[in-house]
């Protein structure tokens, strides 16, 4: 049976993956999990998710008509994280480039301006781990498909911010047949906006 409700969650940031954007399952999408794209704020973070996901395609896109709403979104003193389906630099033995989003140079450059300070993004099914310029950009692994790619394990990241500081973040890698790998703990570097 498909589920075709709303899932109830008080807070929740839920973004497609090019899969979902398949056979107007983007429409299907909202119904379910609401606004493709959106921000929510908690205690000290705010969350930004950006469909950047094309109808019946597997590249990427974010959009212009998006850069002023996601410059409003991070205009905040929070630790700012920004999830989007598709990665912006190209991951390691993953072949071939092809789907980075068409925009990703912007939206980096944008990022880095509003002073991001994490970016979740996934498609490649390998996880991988950037610093730029004081922005960490971390890829998801897979979590339930057995597409993997060169012997990499199925995993997905479980991400900590201290409650206290909202500025030291670990990145955990945690493996779905057991185990994990602390591999990220970084102090936040940035100065407040």
């Amino acid at each position: 049976m498909i589920r075709t409700t709303p899932i109830e969650c008080e807070k929740k940031v839920v973004i497609p993956g090019n899969h979902d954007a398949r056979n107007v399952g983007d429409l299907c999408f909202e119904e379910i999990f609401g606004p493709r794209s959106k921000v929510e704020r908690y205690e000290g973070i705010t969350i930004v998710g950006v469909d950047s996901t094309q109808p019946d395609l597997d590249d990427g896109h974010v959009g212009r008509e998006k850069y002023e709403w996601m410059e409003h979104c991070l205009d905040t003193n929070d630790f700012k994280v920004v999830a989007l389906h598709h990665h912006l630099i190209s991951v390691p033995k993953t072949g071939r480039e092809r789907q980075i989003p068409i925009d990703a140079g912007d939206v980096l450059e944008l990022l880095i301006r509003c002073g991001t300070d994490l970016v979740l993004c996934g498609h490649k099914h390998v996880p991988w781990v950037w610093n730029l310029n004081g922005m960490i950009i971390t890829n998801a692994g897979t979590a339930c498909t057995n597409r993997v790619k060169w012997n990499i394990p199925q995993s997905f990241n479980l991400i900590e911010i201290d409650e206290e500081e909202k500025g030291t973040i670990k990145i955990y890698r945690m493996y779905s047949k057991g185990g994990q790998e602390l591999v990220l703990e970084k102090g936040r570097e940035k100065t407040m906006r």
